[in-house]
């Protein structure tokens, strides 16, 4: 078994997988954090700004909706070569786990805060305005009624841009980012190593389920509330 096992995978080098596999885990953490915490506060803002909100602005709301779907509207893989100047003034690199991570937030915060507009249009209008009545201000309403009630949502928000970014981590292998994406177009693609190719496909489609499976649990356990 174990024979056959081995000539099925003869230029798979298992330590490479298991060291890609982590790069890929890193920079879709990594990058998913920072999207979050640029994100979400886009997303809000995007809300609070748009027609009768609380913030209505139709100019401010104009703008920043402009760029979210400029930055949207970028296929990945150029915006990875239109950064590489800025990444390499953050990172020191433009390559690996580091030179990938800031491409990945600024092609998925706009992502990521779209889905945030999203779910809180969904909040109940009610709930806007009984605050309001109570004398809630704008930072009162939002932390502890507009986040709380979307919460739900904006946790399928959360696991629909990491599964995102795994897709983009991949794609960063075109220009040497590292990881799954990378093994599979150095050694799958360029050495026309199919075995190589297959275990990595694999391994992402494993990874995108298991992030598809907490999102589901983590999202069914917080709408019980």
């Amino acid at each position: 078994m174990n024979a056959m096992f081995a000539d099925l995978f003869t230029n798979v080098d298992w330590m490479d997988i298991w060291l890609a596999t982590q790069d890929t885990s890193i920079m879709v953490a990594v990058s998913l954090v920072f999207t979050v915490v640029f994100g979400l506060p886009l997303g809000v803002l995007l809300f609070l700004t748009s027609k009768q909100q609380l913030l209505d602005s139709p100019r401010l709301y104009s703008m920043l909706s402009f760029i979210t779907n400029l930055l949207r509207s970028l296929p990945f893989v150029i915006l990875l070569i239109a950064m590489i100047p800025l990444t390499v003034l953050l990172t020191g690199t433009s390559i690996g786990v580091a030179g990938v991570i800031p491409p990945l937030v600024v092609g998925a915060t706009p992502f990521f805060g779209r889905l945030v507009e999203t779910a809180l249009r969904e909040v109940d209008r009610g709930i806007i305005e009984a605050s309001q009545a109570m004398g809630a201000t704008t930072r009162q309403i939002v932390v502890n009624a507009l986040l709380p009630e979307a919460l739900p949502g904006i946790l399928a928000s959360v696991i629909v841009t990491a599964i995102t970014l795994v897709s983009y981590s991949a794609m960063s292998g075109l220009v040497g980012g590292g990881g799954l994406g990378d093994l599979a177009v150095r050694n799958g693609y360029q050495r026309f190593q199919t075995d190589v190719m297959i275990v990595t496909v694999v391994l992402l489609l494993i990874m995108v389920q298991v992030l598809q499976m907490i999102g589901d649990r983590l999202v069914q356990h917080f709408s019980r509330k």
